[in-house]
Order: structure tokens, then sequence, then C-alpha cells
């Protein structure tokens, strides 16, 4: 029997070599196929981000409203999904028009259809990269709803939605990633500082100025009262899972695994965000006397954002001044828009907004040649012989995508708010969402004893 049993494994290795010659892929397959993978797993990563938005959102919010913020994450994820396959993708990467009018928006592959859509590249299949892009519109919206936290009616997210992942969004996308009219100029933003994160916090932003602040934010006097989150722990996992996620974000954008330089991205990635909390812990010890939990969970988002637009275009050491000004930035910011008396529960304007601008314009300041080369986008930035000019690409991308985002925000929820209202009744604010807008609390057995103590 063993005799019989070495004579097959003989065979079987003498037949190997034939076999494998004859099933060996070609080169393109075998990248096309670790492309692929790799930029489903970097998918993922990013869809699951949703989960470290619920959290944060959640911890960053009172106990009253935590089952209405995870609830309508998870169906304004939803609704975005098929919102992006209708239209949002078509807006964003169709390419049927006249040279003219693609310039500013695409036109084609609505109702995206995999058979028929036009390939992003031969390198990976259009199914892959559609579920990858979808993931980034998510989460610009996600980054919306810090706006309308513990005041917006649910049928405002449903509209907003609707809105937001057809018209606002995809326009913007288009003028960056989709061989708009500032893709022409040659503007930088690898990941989506400007493209994700400032359209997203600008649509925070045009929320929070039309809902007005939350009941009890502000004295008659100005002075602000603070409105604590119910769970700072949330709060830190939240931050640790978007921060995991963040790779997928960013050197998933790579979107090659062939030379390894997605890892360079990632490795950058790390540096910024690692700056950023240290950063905005050490200025808010010195500040406040004690080091904030919120502002150093911030610091590590705000590093993130504005790594995300430059971490394939700048050395580390460059990786690490970016995340450290971030950090500065957020308590600054925090701070700021505290006083003039915009309430923003979960600091989305500061981290998304303040951050995704300084790190769209740090490319104009640090991209290398080499590196400017070897992604092929733009010039390299002031600081390595570029002069100005990439600087000011830089500046004109931020300026117009955030005022296009603004204008369109606002004007859409302002029409919204005249025809079908926008914020909740007083009554349903003090009594929190949970109950006013889904009929049960997020945490029923405390809501009840702290009813019953009342």
């Amino acid at each position: 029997m063993l005799k019989k049993s070495l004579i097959a494994l003989g065979a079987l290795l003498l037949l190997f070599p034939t076999a494998a010659f004859a099933a060996e892929p070609s080169n393109a397959m075998l990248d096309m196929g670790l492309n692929a993978l790799w930029i489903l797993v970097a998918a993922i990563l990013v869809l699951l981000m949703q989960g470290g938005f619920i959290l944060l959102e959640t911890g960053a919010t009172r106990m009253k409203n935590a089952g209405h913020v995870a609830g309508k994450t998870i169906f304004t994820v939803g609704l975005c999904s098929l919102v992006y396959w209708a239209v949002g993708y078509g807006f964003t990467f169709g390419a049927e028009a006249s040279e003219g009018l693609n310039k500013f928006i695409g036109i084609g592959d609505f109702f995206f259809d995999p058979a028929k859509a036009a390939t992003e590249s031969d390198s990976f299949p259009s199914t892959i990269f559609f579920v990858f892009q979808l993931a980034f519109a998510a989460v610009s919206l996600s980054i919306a709803w810090g706006g309308f936290a513990e005041r917006a009616k649910l049928s405002a997210y449903v509209v907003y939605t609707l809105l937001f992942v057809s018209v606002i969004y995809p326009v913007i996308a288009h003028w960056i990633w989709g061989g708009g009219w500032l893709a022409q100029d040659g503007a930088q933003d690898f990941a989506g500082s400007t493209v994700v994160h400032l359209t997203g916090a600008i649509g925070a932003f045009a929320a929070t100025l039309l809902l007005k602040p939350r009941i009890g934010k502000y004295n008659k006097d100005g002075s602000a009262n603070q409105i604590a989150g119910h769970n700072q722990v949330f709060s830190a996992l939240a931050v640790l899972i978007l921060w995991v996620g963040w790779f997928g974000f960013n050197a998933g954008s790579a979107v090659a695994v062939g030379d390894g330089f997605f890892g360079f991205v990632a490795f950058n990635t790390q540096l910024g965000a690692a700056a950023g909390a240290v950063a905005a812990m050490f200025i808010s010890w010195i500040v406040l006397g004690k080091s904030d939990i919120p502002t150093m969970l911030n610091g590590a988002l705000a590093g993130l954002v504005a790594i995300t637009a430059s971490c394939a275009f700048v050395d580390p050491w460059a990786a690490v001044v970016i995340g450290l000004l971030a950090g500065l930035l957020v308590f600054a910011s925090m701070r700021f828009f505290e006083k003039i008396r915009v309430d923003d529960p979960i600091a989305a304007l500061s981290v998304h907004g303040v951050a995704g601008i300084w790190g769209t314009l740090a490319n104009g300041l640090f991209a290398t040649e080499e590196l400017v080369e070897k992604v092929g986008v733009g010039a390299p930035g002031l600081f390595y012989g570029g002069g100005f000019g990439q600087l000011w690409v830089q500046f004109e991308s931020v300026v117009v995508c955030g005022a296009y985002a603004f204008v369109a925000s606002y004007v859409l929820l302002w029409i919204m708010k005249k025809v079908i209202g926008f914020r909740v009744t007083e009554e349903q604010e003090i009594m929190g969402l949970d109950l006013s807008e889904h009929g049960t609390y997020g945490y029923p057995e405390q809501m009840k004893k702290t009813s019953a103590s009342v």
C-alpha cells in the first residue's frame, strides 16, 4: 500500500511542472486579481467606517437620541447606495457627454450596469470600483449628519440623502476625480480631503445654520453651555474604528498593489493621524490645564482628514507636520465655532472642514517632484521648487468646491425647511428623537429608570 502511494506521489510531482505551466495565469491576469482583491478589501474597510460614525455620533450626543443615531445611519447608507447606483455614479464618472459639458458633470452609466458600464481601468473590474466609490459617497454623507444631530426630523435625512448623493457630492467628485475641470487644472486630492470631507462638512454647516442651536446650548448673554456626550468610550472606540478604516480610504485609493506604493500611503496616513492626536492632546493640556478627551479624539481624526489629500504626494516628515498642524487647528476651530454660536455637536466643521481645507492646501506646499511624477497629477509644491502654481490650484479647488457645496446645500435645505419642515418641535427635542421619531428608546431600561426618577 505504501509503495503504491509513493508511486502515485512521484507521478504527481513529475506532472506538476507541466500542469502548473499550463494553468499559470498571465501577469496581467494576476495583477488584475490582486488589484481587485485589494480594492474590494479597501471598500469593505471604508464601509465599516459607518460603524465608527454610529459610535462617534452616539457617544458625542445624549442618551435619549442614541437609537435614532444608529438607526438613521443604517437607513441612509441604504438609501445612499440606491441613489448612487441610479444617478450618483453616472454624474461622477459617466463619460457620454460633449467635451464642454463633461468638464462640469458626468453623463452616462446611470442605473449602473456592470455589463455596459465604462471601465475605469483594465486592471480591476468596474463592479469593484463602483463599490469602492459608493463607500466614499456614504462617508461624505455621514459627515454631513453632524450638523443635523439631535434636532432634525427623520424626513430631513431622507430628502437630503436624495439631494446630496445626486446633485451635490457627484458634481464635486467629478470635478476632481472624474476628469472634470479641476482635474484638468491639476488639483491634487488623493483620497478626498476636499471631495469627501470638506463637502460633507459644508453640508453640515448649512444644516446647523438653518436648524439653529439645540435647546439649552446658549444662554441669553451668548455664553455657551456644555452639552456633554453620554459615552466617551463609544467615541474613543469610534475613532479607532475610523482610524483602521482609513487605511482602506487612503491606501485603497492607490487602486493597485503591484509596486507596493499603497504601503507608503498607509505609512504616511499613520504618521498624520498620530501627530494629530498628540498635538491636540498637548494643546488642550497647555491651554485648559487638563488634557481634554474629545479634543484628543478629534485631533486624531483631524490628522487623518488632513493627510487624506496629501498621503501620496508628500514625504513622511511632511505628513507629521500636516498632522501636527491639523491637531492644533481642530482645537482652535472648535472653540471658534462655539464662540460664534454655531452648534456643531460632533465637531464636523472643525474635524472635516477646517482640517480638510488645511490638508488640501498642504499639497501646494509639500508635494515632492518625485511623488507628483509617480501619481501623475499636478505639480510640485512651493517648498519643492514648484512656485505658487500648485498652491493656487489647491486654493481654487477648496474655494470653488466649498462654495458649491454650501450654496447647493443651503438652498435645498432652505426649500425643504419651508415646504416640509426641518426641525422637530421643542417638545420632541426635549423628549428625545428615540421616542419622538421612532417610538422607542435606544436604552429602554435606563430611560425608564430615568423617567421614573423624574
